[in-house]
């Protein structure tokens, strides 16, 4: 169940509740890909940063270690020791982004494995079924996720196809849920927008997923080659046909400006690989811009990465050491690096919900916006 707590102009502030806890909105869900955060971070590191949810991907974990076997041994949540909520992504951007030769039928999708090769077949019966072996909190429809650049008969037929698509996966959870051996029979299901850069497309395919009245609701296939402005655009068209008494999540973003304009326009869930992927590359977010900590202009900088942060990497270690270690390639310098952005947008996500809570959302994003842009 999703209260919406509090309005400052469309900003929202809200509180889902969900089986593995309650998950405080705005929020941005630390992605772990494979069943873990990229840079060599625990579980136990999530609680000390301020994880509120973890996301991780069907499609890989289908294909590695496989969903029956992470059934066998209990669901994700105990596979990985982390009680919180989880958020599984479908596996449909990952079908027909990563899988190149792919025959898109009504029934689903047939492709190649990019591991090793061997034949899959995805379609939306086999995604709720990968997800509910998985056992996560939320799981999201499958849906083909159109480059935003298709012509616009194409995205017509792909978004009425995926529309399809979202009705067997609410039946098939539903049938899932009702199962004496589902690991988790309270899993909730989030339904996806498609229509890449057609407002009309974007709103029509939005009336028609509502009606369904699922848990939740993303906007997907933004943030895939459109301009910034074009997907802000996209949003003020299709967030106000979106229930605003559920989740609305943006998919796949982003750089925290992105996340702050995307607030501005009444969206309360987030994901990215960006301050993990950043991190390992010795690129750490801080409140007066990005640093890149291989400059040499940090080899004798005694400082932490951001005055006053409370990270594991700034509460103990300086811009010299970590820039040290990420010369020498040791594997603590990307994991500190990481650490310290994770815990920077999960603060900031905070920073969102207490400037929501106290009616000053417009004010504290500017300020903060002139921060992120000041060059150091």
């Amino acid at each position: 169940m999703y209260e919406l707590l509090k309005k400052d102009g469309r900003a929202k502030r809200g509180r889902l509740h969900t089986v593995h806890g309650i998950i405080e909105t705005p929020v941005f869900m630390n992605v772990g890909t494979a069943a873990a955060i990229k840079g060599a971070v625990s579980t136990d590191d999530l609680r000390v940063i301020k994880t509120q949810v973890e996301l991780s991907n069907t499609y890989h974990l289908h294909v590695r270690p496989g969903d029956k076997i992470v059934k066998q041994l209990g669901g994700l949540h105990k596979f990985m020791n982390w009680d919180k909520p989880i958020l599984t992504d479908s596996g449909g951007f990952q079908v027909f982004s990563l899988a190149g030769l792919r025959k898109i039928k009504e029934e689903g999708v047939h492709f190649n494995s990019h591991i090793d090769g061997r034949k899959i077949f995805m379609g939306p019966e086999e995604s709720m079924q990968i997800q509910s072996n998985l056992a996560s909190t939320i799981a999201m429809a499958f849906d083909e996720c159109p480059p935003s650049v298709a012509d616009r008969a194409y995205i017509k037929d792909s978004v009425d196809r995926t529309a399809r698509w979202l009705k067997r996966c609410k039946a098939e959870m539903d049938r899932l849920n009702a199962l004496p051996d589902t690991i988790n029979r309270q899993q909730m299901l989030f339904g996806i927008n498609q229509g890449g850069i057609y407002d009309d497309i974007r709103i029509e395919h939005a009336k028609v997923i509502t009606e369904l009245d699922l848990a939740g609701y993303a906007i997907g296939g933004l943030a895939v080659g459109e301009s910034h402005e074009e997907m802000y655009r996209i949003l003020d068209s299709v967030v106000p046909w979106l229930p605003e008494n559920k989740p609305t999540y943006l998919m796949g973003v982003g750089t925290p400006a992105n996340i702050l304009e995307a607030v501005d326009r009444g969206v309360d869930f987030f994901d990215c690989v960006y301050p993990t992927r950043n991190g390992r590359h010795g690129h750490v977010y801080t409140n007066q811009g990005k640093l890149n900590l291989f400059n040499s202009k940090y080899e004798l900088d005694e400082s932490p990465i951001e005055e006053g942060c409370q990270c594991p990497a700034c509460r103990s270690y300086s811009r010299a050491y970590i820039r040290h270690l990420l010369k020498a390639k040791e594997m603590l310098g990307m994991r500190l690096c990481v650490l310290h952005n994770l815990y920077f947008y999960n603060t900031m996500m905070e920073e969102i919900r207490e400037a929501i809570d106290a009616g000053c959302y417009q004010a504290y994003k500017r300020k903060k916006l002139e921060g992120l842009n000041s060059k150091m």
